[in-house]
């Protein structure tokens, strides 16, 4: 087995909570040391999200395996000793402060450069670091919803719906940080040289909202909730509930989808209303449609569309998918025994690629469970451990 691409990549994470921890997992399931570099008081509290003292959150144990973890107070002088010897054979930094923060620490990117000139520094904010927002508090709720996702999101005539999978946190604060710390990683391998990445979560997001923009280029304005193409607008990319009260979710837009589908059904009087036709009639069509599905039960469906070409679809929960044997063949979840908090559901990486195998080498960490080792490891002696007192903890 090769070394994993990211193998000799050091990442000091600064980051809580669920972006920034899952941005950097990514990067550690790419082989990078990743050292969560948290405060000697509450530290992550991700790790706490309800659950009795002692154990730990399920969320925390899979968005950290693989890493390790050093607590150390920033706000004292020896922990800013610490952070610094440290950053000397770092490659990368991430942090999650609001603006003003890491400044203050004397731990910013201007500062670090001087340390260590290769280094790439990754500050993910929910709004960025200037603008007239960048104090405000938020959460993805706030993003997605200043990024005009939140609106687009639920049924025509409704309530914006709030999605249980976080937007503007994965998309905004884990991927498209990972994506730009890789681009700048490699170009620091060439030149020696680092950069500053600021990463806003609610750009990240409004910077894929691509329907709504095509919408607003095309008529002038953004298509209503559960009005546009891809929201509800049309039969043939809409959901529908089955007689059993699941559903089925239709995403036949090519026409040659549709024709087929209708055809299946027996409804090919259904054809002249596909998106494409001026005529169509879009409301009589998904009515017809909720009345065809409704007669079946969703896994009477499942098997009549099982070997058809229409992009028909069960509409099911994650547990189910996790029994799917498309998501077990490509082998998506995986269960481990975690030290503190036993039996761990895992996700595993989305990516395939030869030579490489997910695994949990390094169980979630224990807030400061590899201070002393880290600390030994970068020079610091037993004299030096003692002398950092309360500053540190292990």
């Amino acid at each position: 087995m090769r070394d994993r691409p990211l193998s000799g990549i050091r990442i000091l994470d600064l980051t809580r909570l669920l972006p920034g921890p899952v941005c950097t997992l990514h990067l550690a399931d790419f082989g990078a040391e990743v050292i969560k570099v948290e405060d000697t008081g509450l530290g992550d509290y991700a790790r706490g999200l309800g659950v009795p003292p002692g154990i730990l959150a399920p969320i925390f144990v899979a968005i950290n395996r693989n890493k390790k973890s050093i607590s150390v107070d920033l706000k004292k002088k020896v922990g800013k000793e610490i952070f610094n010897t440290l950053l000397k054979s770092a490659n990368v930094v991430v942090e999650g402060f609001r603006p003003g923060v890491m400044e203050r620490l004397g731990l910013d990117y201007k500062s670090c450069k001087k340390i260590n000139p290769g280094i790439v520094y990754c500050s993910i904010s929910g709004f960025g670091q200037d603008g007239p927002y960048k104090y405000k508090a938020g959460h993805d709720i706030n993003y997605i919803g200043y990024a005009g996702v939140l609106d687009q999101i639920g049924l025509s005539g409704g309530s914006p719906a709030i999605p249980n999978i976080q937007i503007g946190d994965i998309m905004g604060g884990a991927l498209v940080p990972a994506m730009s710390i890789l681009a700048v990683l490699l170009e620091s391998q060439r030149t020696g040289e680092g950069r500053y990445i600021d990463v806003s979560m609610t750009d990240a997001v409004i910077s894929h909202n691509y329907q709504a923009l095509s919408s607003l280029v095309s008529v002038g304005v953004a298509g209503k909730r559960g009005s546009d193409l891809l929201s509800g607008k049309v039969p043939c990319y809409s959901t529908y509930e089955t007689k059993d009260h699941k559903y089925v979710a239709v995403g036949a837009l090519e026409k040659k989808f549709w024709d087929n589908l209708c055809h299946v059904l027996k409804r090919p009087d259904l054809k002249r209303h596909h998106w494409q036709n001026e005529t169509a009639d879009f409301e009589l069509a998904k009515k017809e449609l909720g009345h065809v599905f409704s007669r079946e039960s969703q896994a009477y469906w499942v098997r009549v569309f099982d070997k058809e070409d229409c992009c028909v679809s069960p509409i099911i929960s994650l547990d189910e998918a996790l029994c799917d044997p498309q998501i077990q063949k490509r082998e998506m979840i995986f269960s481990t025994e975690h030290p503190i908090s036993g039996r761990s559901l895992q996700f595993a990486t989305p990516f395939k690629m030869t030579d490489y195998e997910v695994s949990e080498d390094i169980p979630a960490p224990k807030q400061g469970q590899h201070t002393k080792a880290i600390l030994e490891e970068i020079g610091f002696s037993e004299d030096d451990i003692k002398r950092f007192g309360d500053a540190i903890r292990f």
